[in-house]
């Protein structure tokens, strides 16, 4: 069913705001729509991952809080790899570190 994506990514948002180190993983068609409106919050490094490599990437590089999935273009077990790679990879910092702080 089509839905007013905004406000999903809204309420994902406010939630991870309120809850410390926490993540969050949004849904859309292509992904664009919820990473657009997540990121438009300060304290959130939204990433769309297509595979399970980039939701590791989006992890060790960005230190990305949420992942974003593009549903109609994956499918149920290449999203169930990001899923994993997203929540067990660490942000590695280092050279990253500083790139990072100038997004905020």
């Amino acid at each position: 069913n089509s839905v007013d994506y905004p406000d999903y990514a809204k309420k994902l948002v406010t939630k991870i705001k309120t809850t410390k180190n926490s993540k969050g993983i949004l849904i859309c068609g292509s992904g664009i729509g919820m990473s657009i409106a997540a990121n438009r919050d300060k304290n959130i490094r939204a990433g769309l991952a297509f595979k399970p490599e980039i939701a590791k990437l989006i992890r060790e590089h960005n230190d990305a809080n949420v992942l974003v999935l593009p549903g109609r273009f994956m499918n149920i077990q290449e999203a169930l790899k990001c899923v994993v790679n997203f929540l067990t990879t660490k942000f590695e910092g280092g050279r990253h570190k500083n790139r990072v702080s100038k997004l905020s």
